[in-house]
Order: structure tokens, then C-alpha cells, then sequence
């Protein structure tokens, strides 16, 4: 690990375009390699909006991401867009079959320099426990918790840095959230000094598993409870 974080939010601010109001505080937020962080809050808080803004989905009205400590230029969003990936709570699918969907994104110029692994993509599948079967099941035919599961495996294919992930479970059944976990879990484990997430959830018990850094979001605004030091802990 470096002291450089792998993205830095610099004063961003966000508002509504039409209404002109504040959707998320000059916020500064720091994402290590190695950090698995949950965000909490009330509905309407703004932790999609943050989310959102990280990812470079939607303008910014004030501030700047660094990624990796050089602010990200138009030109590199796309890039951008590859190593930080986010994962909305309901997953938008293409019609055809889960193998479809997989395939889609090597059909893109940010992805056109790698190749969709179908064992790869069998693997994945494995891990969140669906069956052989489940490459070749049409998308129109998913649950909401097998439509997520294919939406992530989407994600994880290809190998992102960091993951945002924007209460990825909520509505699903146990054993589709507890896949969902897994699949992440089993992602930060294989590169956990060189990976990051981000997690937003109302679930407090969720969010204590999927994370060690624990914020909440509240009228736009973040914040990070103090806490103190492993070393102020051991010697008490």
C-alpha cells in the first residue's frame, strides 16, 4: 500500500439540476487500496448520489475525483469507468440469454483489448451456487436475485479495482444476498491489498460483514464516526 489513495473525492458537490438543491455537501472522501467500507443513512440521504458521483456517472458541480492521485480527465472516464465499477440495486439486462449478457461488455472500446473467458464466467457462476445450466437461461426468465447475481458476475469479469455498490441485496432473498456477499467477498480476497469497495445498505448487520470502515450519510452529508487507533485499543 501506498500513503496515494486509489480515488480521492475533492470537494464534490452535487445538486439538483432542475430544483438547484443541494443533493450531496462539499464532500472530501478517501478510498484505500485494502478499505472495505459501508455507508448507511436514511432513504433520500444522498448515498446513491455520492455513490453516482464517484463512479463519474453524473456531473459534478463543484470539485474533482483523482484516481490514483492524478485528476481523472474527460477523455479517461471511460478507463476510469473500468477499474471503478458500480453496481445499482436494480441491474439493467439485455435481452437474450445470461451468456449474452456476460459477452456484452468485451463488445465495448474500453474492453476491446481483452476476451470473454467462458470458464471463467462458469466459475463465477459456481461461486454464487447456480447451476451449468445457468449460462444458457434467458435473462427474461431471472428472479430479481439471479438478474443481480448475472449483473455482478458481469462486473467481476472483468476485473475491477474498486467496487460501489448501491444496496446491491435489498429485496433479495437470503440465499441470493448471501451469493451476492460471497461473490464480492471471494473478489476483495484475491487481491486484498490492491482492491477496494464501497458498500450502501440499510441493513446495519449486512453492513458490519462487508466492511471494516463504517459511514453514515445524512442530508448530503458524510461522516465518518471517530475512531480509535489499534494501538490506542491494545493498550487499554
Amino acid at each position: 500500500m501506498t500513503d496515494v489513495p486509489l480515488v480521492l473525492a475533492d470537494g464534490i458537490v452535487r445538486r439538483d439540476p432542475s430544483r438547484g438543491q443541494t443533493l450531496l455537501q462539499s464532500t472530501r472522501f478517501a478510498l484505500d487500496a485494502g478499505d472495505r467500507v459501508a455507508i448507511t443513512g436514511p432513504s433520500g440521504s444522498g448515498k446513491s448520489v455520492f455513490l453516482r458521483a464517484l463512479a463519474l456517472l453524473d456531473p459534478l458541480d463543484a470539485g474533482r475525483i483523482v484516481w490514483r492521485g492524478a485528476p481523472v480527465a474527460r477523455a479517461a472516464i471511460p478507463q476510469y469507468r473500468r477499474d471503478v465499477a458500480y453496481i445499482r440495486q436494480r441491474p439493467a439486462l439485455l435481452d437474450g440469454t445470461v451468456e449474452d449478457n456476460l459477452r456484452y461488455p468485451f463488445e465495448l472500446r474500453a474492453y476491446r483489448d481483452v476476451r470473454f473467458n467462458r470458464e471463467q464466467a462458469a466459475s463465477l457462476v459456481a461461486q454464487a451456487g447456480r447451476g451449468n445450466g445457468f449460462l444458457d437461461k434467458l435473462a427474461s426468465e431471472l428472479s430479481g436475485g439471479e438478474a443481480q447475481i448475472t449483473a455482478l458476475i458481469r462486473v467481476l469479469q472483468l476485473a475491477p479495482e474498486v467496487l460501489l455498490l448501491d444496496e446491491p441485496t435489498a429485496s433479495l432473498d437470503p440465499e441470493s444476498s448471501h451469493a451476492i456477499e460471497g461473490l464480492v467477498r471471494a473478489w476483495f480476497d484475491a487481491a486484498p491489498h490492491a482492491r477496494a469497495s464501497i458498500w450502501v445498505s440499510h441493513d446495519a448487520a449486512q453492513a458490519a460483514r462487508m466492511s471494516e470502515r463504517h459511514l453514515t450519510m445524512k442530508a448530503g452529508v458524510l461522516d465518518e464516526p471517530a475512531v480509535a487507533s489499534t494501538h490506542e485499543e491494545a493498550s487499554r
